[in-house]
This record gives structure tokens, C-alpha cells and sequence, in this order.
């Protein structure tokens, strides 16, 4: 008992990591499972942390207020852009939300007496417990099952495939789109609000460029597939660069030397379960 004590009071910043990376690589995974690549999970994310930070910080709201504020101020927000946004497809979406994610940055940056500008938000309460992200994971994990295998799902896959022909089939593209960015930012705003409240401080610099491609990493790293793979890809993610630590200075290069390995030798991601249903039947034959 006394050692999982020890390694409780070491590891639990890192544990904690990995269920919140997992929701930020949910909630990417429900926008790119209605084919959409937009890239503005980290400035959700963002907004997230910050409302739900300034009401904890600022005005002493109850920490699960706060956590309703911040998944619904990115939902909304995701609401706005999204009316323009969503016309586009492919990497001129990319492109559209990547420039989202700046404005969010820039802005953090300028609002200074409500942000703390460059220098971020210091002292937030650490209100997020173990229970909490186990909690929100398994919720996420139960909606994102449920929507899967429900017409919604169904009319997520179709739009993935040819959004032309789920039109076509009577699909309604636009709404469809627009429920999956809006879930999609509602998540990665809880994501960062359980982040916000188990670090202590946010600054504009955590969410910007690099945490975007880092969450969509997560993603297509662990395998779009299925629920499986981004929560894979997120705990992967977020265990490499500790496990490499004794590398030293080159633990970032050999880091991304492995994750270029995989994304080349396993393209669908590392839970593919059309490879893995493949590969038992293999061992069956054999057998």
C-alpha cells in the first residue's frame, strides 16, 4: 500500500495526463469520423480552460459549474465559426481552423486584464480529482459508442465515404457536420478544463500550433478506426516522451523517430481492427 502511495504521489500529474490527452484525441476523432479535418480542437481546448479558470479563479464558481461553462463556451463558439467553416473540406479546413486557433491565441494574448496575457493564468484551483477524468472518459467513451452505433453514426460514416452521395440519400450534411464540430469542441473543452484545474497555471502558449498537431497525432497514431485507437493514441503520446526521458536531449528526436516509423509501417494507425480480425484468422488457419 505504502508503495502505491510513493508512486501515486510521483505519477498521478502524468495518469491524470492520460485521460485527458485520450478526450482531446476523442474529441478530434468524432470531427475526422464525419470526414471532416479541422484543427481547432486546441483553441477549444483553450477556451475551455480559460472560462472555466477565470470562474473558478475570479468569481469562486463551484468546480462542476465551472466545468458545465467550460465545455459549453467552445461548443458555442465552435456553433458560431462553424455556420462559414464547415462549407469548407479537406486541407482549406485545415487551413480555416489552424487561423481559428491563432485569433484564439492572439486574443488571449491581448486580453490581458482578463487572461493574464503572456504571462497566463497562475494559482487556478486544483479542483481536478482522479475520479474526475476517470468519469469524463468513460461518459465520452459511452456517447461516442452510443452515437456510433446509432443513424447519427451511421450518417457520420456515410458523409466520411462520399458526402456528395449521403446528400443525395437524404442525409442532411450541414446539420450532421455541425453536431460533430460542436460535440468535438464541447469535449476538448472539458479536456482543458480538467487540465487547467490539475496544473495550476495556462498560458496562450499551450494552445496553439504545436498542441494542434500534437492532438491530431494522438489520433491518427492510435487508429481512427474505432473508440479505441485515439484513447491508444493519447495514452502512447503522452507515455513516450517520459519513458525516453534518460535519452536526454535527443528524447524529442528519438521520439519522433518512432512515431514516423509507425505512421509508415502501420498508415491506419496502431488499432486497425480489420488488420487485427486479419491476423487471428491467420493464427486460427495455422492452428
Amino acid at each position: 500500500m505504502e508503495a502505491l502511495d510513493n508512486f501515486w504521489s510521483v505519477y498521478s500529474n502524468l495518469v491524470l495526463s492520460l485521460g485527458i490527452n485520450s478526450l482531446l484525441a476523442l474529441s478530434i476523432w468524432l470531427t475526422l469520423s464525419c470526414g471532416m479535418l479541422a484543427l481547432a480542437n486546441a483553441a477549444f481546448m483553450g477556451i475551455g480552460a480559460y472560462t472555466a479558470s477565470i470562474l473558478t479563479l475570479s468569481y469562486g464558481v463551484p468546480f462542476p459549474v465551472a466545468i458545465a461553462a467550460g465545455m459549453a463556451a467552445p461548443a458555442l463558439v465552435a456553433f458560431i465559426i462553424g455556420k462559414p467553416t464547415l462549407r469548407l473540406s479537406g486541407v482549406y479546413l485545415a487551413m480555416a481552423t489552424l487561423a481559428f486557433g491563432e485569433v484564439v491565441r492572439i486574443a488571449i494574448l491581448n486580453a490581458e486584464s482578463l487572461t493574464g496575457g503572456a504571462l497566463g493564468l497562475n494559482g487556478i484551483p486544483q479542483s481536478t480529482q482522479w475520479w474526475h477524468v476517470a468519469l469524463a472518459l468513460v461518459l465520452v467513451l459511452l456517447v461516442l459508442w452510443r452515437i456510433r452505433r446509432s443513424k447519427v453514426g451511421r450518417a457520420f460514416e456515410a458523409i466520411k465515404e462520399d458526402e456528395t452521395a449521403a446528400g443525395l440519400m437524404g442525409i442532411d450534411v450541414a446539420g450532421h457536420k455541425m453536431l460533430a464540430f460542436v460535440l468535438g469542441g464541447a469535449i476538448a473543452g472539458l479536456a482543458g478544463t480538467l487540465n487547467a484545474h490539475l496544473t495550476f497555471f495556462i498560458g496562450p502558449a499551450e494552445y496553439g500550433f504545436n498542441r494542434a498537431v500534437d492532438i491530431l497525432t494522438m489520433a491518427i497514431l492510435g487508429g481512427i478506426g474505432s473508440l479505441t485507437g485515439p484513447v491508444l493514441g493519447g495514452t502512447i503520446l503522452t507515455l513516450l516522451p517520459e519513458m525516453l526521458r534518460g535519452l536526454g536531449s535527443f528524447r524529442l528526436v528519438v521520439n519522433g523517430f518512432i512515431l514516423v516509423l509507425i505512421v509508415l509501417f502501420l498508415p491506419k494507425g496502431i488499432w486497425d481492427p480489420a488488420r487485427i480480425r486479419q491476423w487471428f484468422a491467420r493464427k486460427g488457419s495455422a492452428a
